[in-house]
Order: C-alpha cells, then sequence, then structure tokens
C-alpha cells in the first residue's frame, strides 16, 4: 500500500518523520534513555493530523489498514536508522569543538543530527557568555 503512494507523497511521509524525530530527540536533549517510541509516536502521529500536507493526499482506506501502518512502521524505522547513523561531517565536527575547547563543555554525540543539536546548544551558550 505504501509503495503504490505518489513518489511525492512518500518523500514527504519520510521528511516528516526525520523532522520530527529530529525535534523529539532536541526536546529530550538526546538522552537516549528518555527515548520513548510511543512517545514519539505520537508527536508524529499530532504533526501529521495537524501539519502534513501528505496526509489529505492518502485515501482514507490507505489509511485505516493495519497493512499501510505496518509498512509505514518499518519506514520509521529505516528512517530513525538512517539518522542515527549519519556521520557528522569534518567540518561540523571541528566547529563543535573549537567551541567546546573555548567554552570548556566536552557533550558527546554520534550522528549528524545530534551534532547540529549540539552545534545550536554551544553556539547559543557562547552567545550567552558573549553577553555576560
Amino acid at each position: 500500500m505504501y509503495k503504490t503512494l505518489p513518489v511525492g507523497v512518500k518523500s514527504s511521509i519520510t521528511r516528516s518523520i526525520t523532522k520530527m524525530f529530529e525535534k523529539y530527540m532536541s526536546d529530550i536533549e538526546w538522552k537516549e534513555d528518555l527515548f520513548k517510541l510511543e512517545d514519539f509516536v505520537k508527536v508524529w502521529q499530532d504533526y501529521i493530523n495537524s501539519n502534513a500536507q501528505w496526509n489529505e493526499k492518502v485515501p482514507l482506506e490507505v489509511k485505516v489498514s493495519p497493512l499501510f501502518h505496518e509498512e509505514v512502521a518499518s519506514k520509521m524505522n529505516q528512517v530513525i536508522n538512517k539518522v542515527l547513523t549519519e556521520v557528522p561531517s569534518e567540518e561540523q565536527v571541528s566547529r563543535i569543538e573549537s567551541m567546546q575547547q573555548s567554552i570548556g563543555t566536552n557533550y558527546d554525540y554520534s550522528c549528524k543530527a545530534e551534532a547540529t543539536y549540539i552545534e545550536k546548544k554551544l553556539e547559543n551558550m557562547s552567545v550567552q557568555k558573549k553577553e555576560e
């Protein structure tokens, strides 16, 4: 069922999973011990019901199908795995390490999305330090 959807709809579903997973992880500050799949799924469902334009393009008979839900769950696992295994660029690592050295922090990060979160956090810390 998922495979029969137009390419644009499938791409939008993938982007919405990625976006909401990264947002959810940022909301819990990338603390793996706080991750709860059911909480993430709720956040994603809230997003698709209120913001996702692709949701209107999926026929109701597809949305209510258990097979469709299984396929979307499989896609969700693939997307999450991809997010968690994408390594940060050398430039990103260099920027983070430089900021950490100047601020005196030592945050760990294991993927590009988490590194992006850490980088933004360090930028905010740096701005706050300058304002003091």
